[in-house]
This record gives structure tokens, C-alpha cells and sequence, in this order.
């Protein structure tokens, strides 16, 4: 039985002005679930203007007031995973396990933000002994936050609690594929977290109806948008003609590198994780797998033979789940298609499986491809593999950095001296080692080039959701 949801505005719910609503899809079956709000920019207004309202309280409020507040959300959002994880794993078709990691992390997010909240400070300036300079850090006040569907709760803990925790207000748009989540989260942050309403805000409904009136409300103040290059250059323009910062976070077409000298009992299952988690529906997954010459036909066999052994989840273990949309199950085909006109080879996949209803793919692994071909320039956001041969550290330096996109990289060695060498000349804003993916809430993320810019994650992330104020004290 489905269930028809309202945004949320200034702690509570509100139906949406137009009285419309829109329809949610099971990626497991393909059938309508839950209806949400369909926003426009009326809903928009009421929510920023109850943001804007609750900002001064909020900002005044004792910096370890607001961690308590944020701790308290991390304990709830563990309290009632299951919850969470039945209704992520609902929208999204990711396994129960799946989702209940992206869960826990987001429950990380806020409490490691929660501790961070008393932490920030400035700095004082030495300018002699007539004055006294210092520099403070500050709220910018309401921030959009617009998200992606890959990873719903994850990304939303990400983002908003560092915004909540240096004394932003926030409103929030899902995707409109995935947007339950986060209003069950906002919803439980203000009745059981003691979260002040208006704090924490939820506008459902599409980018164009939402997601441009939320850019160009005059009273938001930065943006924090992940998802594709494309609405992330609209959404640029926007906030250029607004002159207000952005953190952008957009997509990747990641090299992962494997030398000659690398364990390949690590290499091999690192490499599948690397393209096919979440469906390989990840920003930053290692779809360009780079091998040197002296092994690439060994490693080959044995990365098509562990991919030909990868099960498709039951729901409730760890395996390949459905893609989350009906247009990126469509995507992944068309790339089949293109894969097979540029003359790439499929050691295993290629073709949909042999799977009845709903939106599953094949992990594939391509290999004869060359670094001009669309397969290994154009982010897929499937389980799509693209192999390719180099010679020595220079070239695999030269085909990494030849993408317009720059937001991950992995490399497989046990030469030290080679991992820092080679780490130091890849541009890209995170690089694991010997692991694919790597890090925590704890580690900055964010882009390179086309990828982004801005930084979430980490304590760097405090940075990006404030600004300096400098004060100059003649004595």
C-alpha cells in the first residue's frame, strides 16, 4: 500500500502549493511505490523563509548546543536503522546490508560533525604592538542542499551536517527518485533530536521545478549540489549570476591503475569492488582499469573470472542490486551498444542478464579498448569495466590524467616509493592505495577539473560551509 508524502517545511509537514504529486518506482519490480510532493517555487519560498527565520537563533546558539543536538540525531538514526535501511533499500534497490552500511555512515557523519561543532575557531595576526588582528568563522546562513538518488541518507548526512554544525540552516532537495529518507530524517531530527524547526528543511519534487528556484532564491546564501556535469554547469551559471559559492561534486570516470608488482590476490577483488559497488553506481568507482603490459593478460582472465563468479543480491546480502532508475538502466544499455560500435571486446557481460523483472544489469568487463574510445571517456554510472594496457609509470600517468574528470584514482602496488611517486602526478581529489575505495567521514572529498570543486568530508568540510571574517583592533 503506498503512501503519499508532503515536504517538510519549518518542522512540520505542508502539502505542496500545486496540490500535485509524484510517483516513486520500485528498481526491483519496476511498479510504483509511495507518492511524494511535487514541489515548485512556492513550496520553495515557504521553506527558505522559515530557514532564514530560524538561522539567528540557530547561529547564536553555543557551538557544543548544536554537536549535542547533532550526537543526539547520530544515536536516533542508529536506533531506528532498520527502518531506514527497508526504506532506502525500497527506493533505491540496494541489498539490506548495502543500505545499512550507507546508514551507519550516515550516522558517522553526524556525529563526527556533532564533536566537531566546538572545535572551530580562527586565528590571531601579529601586526605589532598597537593592534590586535584576529579572524573569526561564520555561518553563511541558508544553504540548498541538492542531492543525488545513488546513495540517499549518505550523501544527506554529507552534506547537512556540517552545514547544521557551524550555525547553517538548510533546505534540502532529494532526488525525486529517492526522496523519502530524508524526510523521514528531518522529520525525526526535529520531534525526537530537539533540532529547532525551520532548522532543517525538506522540498520534495525535479530539478527544474525545485532545484532552480532553490539556486536562485534570493536569501540562499551557498549551494552544495552533487550529481552530473550537466545540471551541475546549469546550476553554476545560476549561482554566477548570484555570485554565491558552490560546492559541487560531479562525476568521475576514475582510473585504477595495477603494476606489475602489485598483490594481485588484493588487486583482483579490490578491482571488482571498484566498478561494481552500488551497481557501480558511484561517482568515484574505477571504471578505467589500467594494467601494465607484462601482466594484463593474466590479470585479465583472473578480473573476468572473479566478475563471472558475482551474484546478484537476494535483498538482503551483499550482491549486485537493481539500478535505481528506469533512465539509467536504459543508459547502461545504450553503452553495450556503443561498446560494440567502437569495437571493444566483452570478456564477460555486454548483454542484459537473464534476470525477470526489474532494472539489473550485467557486470561487464571490456577489454581492447583504447583511451579515445566513448566507453573509456564518458561516465557509464553502471558496472562497466573499461581495460586497458600501459607500458611503465609514464604512460599510466599520461592515460589516468587524459579525461576531462578528476574526482578519484586507485593504484595496486607494493613499491612505496612508486605509490607516493605516482600518487603525487594523478589529478584527482582522493587516491587509494592498494584499496578500492578507501577512507571515512574523516577524509576531505572532492574533484578535480569537470569532477567539481569544493571539498566535503573531514574537517576541511567546516571550511567550505563558513566564511572569514577579519577584525583589526587599533589598541
Amino acid at each position: 500500500m503506498s503512501i503519499t508524502w508532503n515536504h517538510f517545511i519549518n518542522g512540520s509537514f505542508a502539502p505542496p502549493a500545486s496540490s500535485a504529486y509524484l510517483d516513486e518506482f520500485n528498481p526491483k519490480t519496476g511498479d510504483a511505490g509511495d507518492k511524494i510532493a511535487r514541489g515548485n517555487a512556492d513550496d520553495v519560498s515557504a521553506a527558505v523563509e522559515a530557514a532564514q527565520v530560524a538561522l539567528g537563533p540557530w547561529k547564536a546558539r553555543k557551538p557544543i548546543e548544536r554537536g549535542r543536538i547533532l550526537l543526539e540525531i547520530a544515536r536516533l538514526i542508529r536506533a531506528n536503522a532498520p527502518a531506514f535501511c527497508a526504506k532506502e533499500a525500497e527506493e533505491t534497490g540496494k541489498p539490506l546490508k548495502m543500505a545499512a552500511f550507507e546508514i551507519e555512515t550516515a550516522a558517522q557523519y553526524f556525529e563526527y560533525y556533532g564533536g566537531l561543532a566546538p572545535a572551530l575557531h580562527g586565528e590571531t595576526i601579529s601586526m605589532g604592538p598597537n593592534y590586535h588582528a584576529y579572524t573569526t568563522r561564520e555561518p553563511f546562513g541558508v544553504i540548498g542542499v541538492i542531492l543525488p538518488w545513488n546513495s540517499p541518507m549518505n550523501q544527506a548526512g554529507r552534506a547537512i551536517a556540517p552545514a547544521l554544525a557551524v550555525g547553517n540552516t538548510v533546505v534540502a532537495k532529494p532526488s525525486e527518485f529517492t526522496s523519502i529518507t530524508l524526510l523521514q530524517l528531518a522529520e525525526m531530527a526535529v520531534e525526537k533530536a530537539g533540532l529547532p524547526a525551520g532548522v532543517f528543511n525538506v522540498i520534495t519534487g525535479n530539478g527544474k521545478e525545485v532545484g532552480e528556484p532553490l539556486v536562485g532564491h534570493p536569501l540562499i546564501r551557498k549551494v552544495a549540489f552533487t550529481g552530473s556535469v550537466r545540471a551541475g554547469r546549469e546550476i553554476g551559471k545560476i549561482a554566477a549570476d548570484r555570485i554565491i559559492p558552490l560546492t559541487l561534486e560531479l562525476g568521475g570516470k576514475s582510473p585504477n591503475i595495477v603494476f606489475e608488482d602489485a598483490n594481485l590476490d588484493l588487486a583482483v577483488p579490490g578491482s571488482v569492488m571498484a566498478f561494481t559497488l552500488n551497481t557501480g553506481q558511484v561517482c568515484l568507482a574505477g571504471t578505467r582499469c589500467l594494467v601494465q603490459e607484462s601482466i594484463y593478460e593474466e590479470f585479465s582472465e583472473r578480473l573476468a573470472e572473479a566478475v563471472r563468479k558475482v551474484q546478484f543480491s537476494d535483498g538482503e546480502n551483499f550482491g549486485l542490486g537493481p539500478v535505481t532508475t528506469k533512465a539509467q538502466y536504459d543508459q547502461v544499455q545504450r553503452y553495450y551498444g556503443i561498446a560494440q560500435e567502437e569495437g571493444a571486446r566483452a570478456l564477460v557481460g555486454g548483454e542484459l542478464p537473464d534476470k525477470v523483472g526489474g532494472w539489473y544489469v550485467s557486470p561487464t568487463v571490456y577489454t581492447d579498448v583504447k583511451p579515445t574510445m566513448r566507453l573509456a571517456r564518458e561516465e557509464i554510472f553502471g558496472p562497466v569495466v573499461a581495460l586497458m594496457p600501459f607500458k611503465d609509470e609514464k604512460e599510466a600517468i599520461t592515460i589516468a590524467n587524459d579525461t576531462e574528470y578528476g574526482l578519484a584514482a586507485g593504484l595496486w602496488t607494493s613499491n612505496l616509493a612508486r605509490a607516493h611517486r605516482v600518487a603525487a602526478q594523478i589529478e584527482a581529489g582522493q587516491i587509494y592505495v592498494n584499496e578500492y575505495p578507501a577512507g571515512g567521514v574523516e577524509t576531505p572529498f572532492g574533484g578535480f577539473k569537470q569532477s567539481g570543486y569544493g571539498r566535503e568530508k573531514g574537517l576541511e568540510a567546516l571550511h567550505h560551509y563558513t566564511q572569514t571574517k577579519t577584525t583589526i583592533v587599533r589598541l
